[in-house]
């Protein structure tokens, strides 16, 4: 375990901060096997100076996950990297161009019941969210998630799903309740590089809702 960050506020030393927490960070892969190759960008950006992550809303229109939460991302195409997808997701969704030296590091692998392998890839943005603009094909809206909402203690519910035998994971935001694999996903990057611990998340799971 290292420190946790004691400060939120948007600067560099915050970005080299989250770098060393994830340079120290040993992530854990999983086989690809039958599932497609996805990748999500958390986005590190600035809510009134402080230190925040980029979600969206996905548009109403979309075949899958319609409505839900999200982070930036989708499939891989043939040949391309976690990262590299994750950046071209950000160019696609929310108009936000992001040179490969942004990317601080990767967290878990993470499998969701729609039949997807994600690659959380961490990004940081040297600008705030306000300039972006939402492909309307694929994105409703954009908004952020303050560091010092993701660090609140309460923020974290565990859910039996007794059907299955597994646990569901929500995030409580000043947002909305956000469910796994966006849960998942920002969880972990709370407790890795505001926490600097080694928390776990695949085994989380999702809820019916999100299976589609």
């Amino acid at each position: 375990m290292n420190r946790p960050i004691d400060s939120y506020h948007y600067n560099t030393v915050l970005r080299d901060r989250a770098q060393a927490q994830l340079n120290r960070f040993t992530r854990a892969t999983q086989p690809l096997g039958d599932l497609r190759a996805a990748a999500v960008a958390v986005v590190i950006t600035a809510d009134n100076d402080e230190g925040s992550v980029l979600l969206t809303r996905r548009a109403s229109s979309l075949r899958a996950h319609s409505g839900q939460w999200a982070l930036p991302g989708g499939r891989l195409d043939l040949g391309e990297s976690a990262e590299d997808a994750a950046l071209r997701e950000l160019r696609e969704e929310v108009n936000l161009e992001l040179p490969k030296t942004s990317v601080l590091g990767l967290l878990d692998d993470y499998s969701t019941r729609s039949g997807y392998r994600i690659t959380p890839v961490v990004v940081w943005a040297d600008s705030d969210a306000q300039g972006l603009f939402p492909n309307p094909s694929e994105v409703a809206s954009i908004h952020t998630a303050p560091f010092t909402d993701l660090a609140r203690n309460n923020l974290a519910h565990f859910h039996k799903n007794d059907s299955e035998g597994t646990e569901i994971l929500s995030l409580h935001l000043s947002l909305d309740q956000i469910f796994a694999p966006t849960a998942a996903v920002l969880y972990q990057f709370r407790e890795v590089v505001l926490m600097g611990k080694d928390t776990r998340v695949s085994h989380y799971d999702q809820p019916p809702f999100a299976w589609r």
